[in-house]
């Protein structure tokens, strides 16, 4: 029997605003520097596609994976064209990070808080992210906060999906056991892949081909459940 349902964060609960390139730029220009925005993007892009996995260790990583950050938004900056000379990196970094936890930077996706809503009275709901600290913020600025028993993010666990270790240990310490558990998310490798690995039921969120509304039929009956969702 399903007693728990953990959520990925970003593109499954909540999304940019705005691509990462149009908020890089926006930052940039708080410092007095125009930055071209679609640039910015694919440097990030790149940057984020090229960042090396990292192996879990046995525990919560140092900083809160702040310089894992500053080192991906200094090779997104290297990436970028016209980047002045004298442009201050490390003043722009801290902006960046500060920037990324503001409020308006991320809304909930539409179909999120009456899902959410409808489960919490259920089943114990929490959240696997490869996040870190900020995700606490920003969960209580979207309003949902709330709803979960249980935050996990890589930077504490001191695992990143998509080990599989991520869910062992977001398991572990929630006392569930994988066959108690389903998780949701959109990534096919991150969250589909690695869940099933850890021994997780798995919704899979492919929006617009399906939505949230699905997921409480398909708690219900995991088993029957007649959707290119259900795993």
């Amino acid at each position: 029997m399903i007693t728990t349902v953990f959520f990925d964060g970003a593109g499954t609960l909540f999304h940019l605003t705005k691509p990462v390139g149009e908020h890089y730029a926006i930052v940039a220009r708080q410092l007095g520097t125009d930055l071209s925005a679609d640039a910015l993007d694919r440097a990030f892009l790149s940057a984020w596609k090229n960042a090396p996995v990292r192996r879990a260790t046995d525990q919560a990583r140092q900083e809160d994976d702040k310089q894992w950050w500053r080192e991906l938004v200094d090779e997104v900056l290297k990436a970028t064209p016209d980047v002045p000379l004298d442009f201050d990196r490390a003043v722009f970094f801290e902006a960046a990070y500060t920037h990324f936890a503001a409020p308006g930077v991320w809304a909930l996706y539409d179909d999120v808080p009456a899902v959410l809503e409808a489960l919490a009275s259920k089943f114990t709901l929490a959240v696997i992210s490869n996040f870190d600290r900020r995700l606490h913020l920003i969960l209580r600025q979207l309003g949902i906060a709330h709803f979960f028993r249980h935050v996990f993010i890589s930077s504490d666990l001191g695992a990143d999906k998509p080990d599989p270790e991520i869910y062992r240990r977001a398991l572990e310490r929630s006392g569930v056991a994988a066959s108690e558990a389903v998780h949701v998310g959109d990534d096919p490798e991150g969250d589909w892949g690695a869940a099933r690995k850890a021994g997780m039921r798995v919704f899979k969120l492919e929006r617009p081909r399906n939505s949230l509304h699905e997921l409480p039929a398909f708690i219900a009956s995991p088993g029957t459940f007649k959707s290119r969702s259900a795993e």
